[in-house]
């Protein structure tokens, strides 16, 4: 039977990943520390200390995935128009903004899909958190299981 210890600190271990935006790394170091201080008393508080630490993990991976994927098309970008300023003397000063490329466009919608993907981590914390504490286990979709 699940005490309302044992609810509080899986809940606790979800909502300590909010912590980053506070405290660099926090979303690691919080539910870290709680679960490796409450882990031996609780399977219930072990299990939900494992999937907030993985979901992490996962999505800073998927983080570094699309930014190494959308960073460079936008370089690219920048770089194939460099006549983006010209300058006339100082009599006259022109900005001629061309016409942008397909990668631009690539970039941007891998911006956009982080972004999306940053709200759904968002709705998935939070769902993760409300079911620790109703006292059920939790598992976060997208997520590698690093810790078993």
């Amino acid at each position: 039977m699940l005490d309302n210890h044992q609810k509080n600190i899986a809940t606790f271990i979800h909502l300590s990943t909010f912590s980053r935006f506070i405290i660099p790394f926090g979303n690691f170091i919080g539910p870290i520390v709680l679960w490796v201080a409450n882990k031996e008393k609780s399977d219930f508080v072990d299990q939900h200390g494992k999937q907030a630490i993985n979901f992490q993990i996962s999505m800073l991976l998927y983080a570094i995935i699309i930014g190494t994927l959308s960073i460079p098309f936008f370089v690219f970008n920048l770089f194939s128009h460099f006549d983006f300023i010209d300058f006339n003397g100082f009599h006259d000063f022109h900005i001629s903004i061309g016409k942008p490329s397909a990668l631009l466009y690539i970039g941007g919608a891998l911006g956009v899909v982080a972004v999306i993907a940053f709200i759904i981590e968002l709705v998935l914390i939070v769902n993760a958190s409300l079911k620790a504490r109703d006292g059920a286990y939790y598992k976060y979709p997208f997520t590698i299981n690093f810790l078993k």
